[in-house]
């Protein structure tokens, strides 16, 4: 027989792969990345949710200690209170090292009326500095640093 009248024909390349529809470990892959994605903001809404709770909870703890704990020692818990919320709700450069007329502003940001710079909040600059301070005054000042923490949780973070 001879070769050339055989039928035979060329070899077929196939055809290149399509990029539709994925392979399966792209799939895998994609959920994975979803996954993680949604765990990431549950556990930043939890983290800021905690924290509230942990401020309402320290906020109370002091409402009640207000009779017996000194003028400039309230001052500097509620102070410190609102600055480890501020650094869970606030990314830590812009909150951390805020100090006096600094911070009271930064504070006012999360409320409209600007309580701390020229409201009761105020009184958190002038505590240390008084000898006595009655329930009636403090009062309001506890009021105002609850409202803050409540504004600032809901408030959306913003990086910088």
């Amino acid at each position: 027989m001879n070769p050339a009248e055989l039928p035979l024909h060329d070899i077929h390349v196939p055809s290149a792969p399509g990029w539709w529809p994925p392979a399966p470990g792209w799939w895998i892959a994609a959920a994975l990345l979803v996954i993680v994605f949604a765990a990431f903001l549950w556990w930043r809404r939890h983290r800021r949710l905690s924290a509230a709770d942990a401020a309402r909870a320290e906020i109370a703890r002091l409402r009640l200690a207000t009779p017996t704990i000194e003028p400039a020692r309230l001052a500097q818990e509620l102070s410190a209170l609102l600055r480890r919320a501020a650094i869970s709700f606030h990314p830590r450069a812009e909150a951390a090292a805020l100090t006096g007329d600094h911070w009271l502003r930064f504070l006012d940001q999360a409320l409209p009326e600007q309580p701390f710079s020229r409201g009761p909040g105020r009184l958190i600059a002038e505590l240390p500095y008084r000898r006595s301070v009655s329930a009636e005054e403090t009062a309001p000042l506890l009021d105002l640093c609850a409202r803050w923490v409540e504004a600032a949780a809901r408030r959306p973070r913003v990086q910088r």
